[in-house]
């Protein structure tokens, strides 16, 4: 029988979620207060904010398999207790060196909660039950990191700039505990979960993989600050280095050391395109905060919060489309993230015209309207993605498959930042603010376009396999891996 107190447990896990993905983005409207506050030089900002999304996209998979083996619950308090200790070592830095190795604690907490939510929901929920719940969390992960800027310029304006920032951080501390008081009495043990030895837990793997991992994002995330081409070489150490994991994981036999991500997961059609669309559309979609906050507050000097309020549209579209996607998407399947990709090609396309037709400071009015279209879009992208990615994932690794998937949005988020932060600061100095913009915008836009190419592929290669009246066979014999009910993939 479903465990009757598995909304309440999921609202929790919510709350958590919330909590860990709205620190990726509140911070950019505070580094200005940092900065006064703390007297920071720049390389140490470029680390409040990197240093955060480093040691959380490093960690996400070695806690989705801690979890899966040694209890989800117990990893998810652990790592929320840490998270909300962390916050208060954030909000009381007296220098930019605590603050920054406060910031990289808490990025490491917030990547060790993360992956328990998804697998939690693989958990307490089936059917059509567990399709409604992803779009509930898919809701969390669109306006957690669409409202950051909001919520941040409405703290500093109400505590002010020169103490606000400190704030930001202080403000998880009641929900942290809250949520630590209620997660020890609703969230469920896990079946599967047994004492473990650390040779269990694949450290070998873990290493090869976190240093690959940290060697791909490294350059992507210092890319303004870490001057010279050298910093690109590390792209081939990476490469090694997954290379070796990819090897040493398909190894790993049945009885013996158990992998800390089962390579198998990457044969089932559903898992591994969702992993790459929303890989693509990270890049594209958390790229549009951070050009838009530096265009209205550097280039239009805009206040923090007049900032927030103008790319508040879409933090509202994003979080009414998800709802509704989330009902829908058993339905319709892939065809629905179709056709919020569409949606989010053109509300983009429509901004970029917006701060052409409608220069100075009314651009933010202007690009109200096509960043709410945008993010209509955007809430019918990620939360029917993650719901069709990990349908077909078993329940005993959904820690890890989860883990994974938040990995690619975490490498997507860095390398589009990366990508549009090089284009965009190359024409501030040469053509101004809005040109800068409107060419940031366009990068954005690809990364876009590209995962739209991936969902349409997946519709058609589905088509063409009804048609033949065959479909993807999944590895796994496992009860929990067939997809929810209705599934009309």
């Amino acid at each position: 029988m479903p465990d009757p107190r598995r909304w309440k447990a999921l609202a929790v896990c919510l709350v958590a979620g919330f909590m860990t993905l709205l620190d990726v983005s509140i911070v950019n409207v505070a580094l200005p207060s940092i900065r006064e506050g703390l007297h920071t030089p720049v390389s140490d900002l470029q680390w409040v904010l990197s240093g955060y999304a480093l040691a959380f996209g490093l960690f996400l998979i070695p806690a989705g398999r801690l979890g899966d083996a040694r209890g989800r619950r117990v990893v998810f308090m652990v790592g929320l207790a840490l998270f909300t200790l962390a916050s208060a070592a954030c909000g009381a830095a007296q220098s930019s060196l605590w603050l920054v190795i406060a910031r990289l604690v808490q990025g490491f907490a917030g990547g060790v909660v993360t992956p328990q939510i998804s697998a939690l929901i693989q958990q307490m929920f089936g059917g059509r039950e567990r399709g409604r719940a992803f779009g509930m969390f898919g809701m969390v992960v669109g306006i957690s990191t669409a409202v950051g800027p909001l919520l941040g310029g409405l703290i500093i304006q109400a505590a002010g700039a020169q103490e606000g920032w400190r704030w930001v951080f202080y403000v998880n501390l009641p929900l942290g505990i809250i949520c630590l008081l209620l997660a020890r009495r609703l969230l469920p043990d896990t079946p599967s979960a047994a004492p473990v030895r650390p040779r269990d837990l694949d450290p070998f793997g873990v290493l090869l993989l976190g240093t690959g991992v940290l060697a791909l994002l490294l350059p992507f995330v210092q890319s303004q600050q870490w001057h010279g081409g050298e910093k690109w070489l590390l792209l081939i150490v990476a490469a090694a280095l997954l290379a070796g994991f990819v090897k040493w994981e398909s190894r790993c036999r049945p009885g013996g050391t158990q992998p800390v991500l089962d390579l198998r997961l990457f044969r089932i059609r559903s898992y591994w395109l969702g992993c790459l669309l929303i890989l693509l559309y990270f890049a594209g979609f958390t790229t549009i905060f951070f050009i838009s906050t530096l265009y209205l507050q550097s280039g239009l000097h805009y206040s923090a919060l007049e900032a927030g309020l103008a790319i508040t549209p879409f933090a509202v579209g994003s979080g009414v489309a998800a709802g509704i996607g989330g009902r829908l998407v058993n339905r319709f399947g892939r065809p629905l993230v179709v056709v919020g990709l569409s949606m989010v090609t053109v509300g983009l396309a429509a901004t970029a015209l917006a701060v052409h037709l409608v220069p100075g400071r009314g651009a933010g009015w202007a690009m109200a309207a096509p960043l709410l279209v945008a993010g209509l879009g955007s809430g019918l992208v990620i939360t029917p993605n993650q719901t069709l990615t990990l349908s077909e994932v078993p329940v005993p690794m959904a820690g890890s498959a989860g883990g994974t998937l938040q990995t690619g949005q975490r490498v997507g988020s860095a390398v589009g930042i990366a990508a549009v932060g090089s284009v965009f600061f190359a024409q501030v100095g040469r053509d101004g603010w809005a040109t800068a913009f409107d060419r940031g915008l366009i990068v954005s836009l690809a990364f876009v376009i590209a995962a739209l190419l991936v969902a349409l592929a997946d519709v058609a290669t589905a088509h063409r396999d009804r048609k033949r009246g065959t479909g993807p066979e999944g590895p796994f014999t496992h009860p929990a891996s067939t997809p929810p009910e209705g599934d009309q993939r």
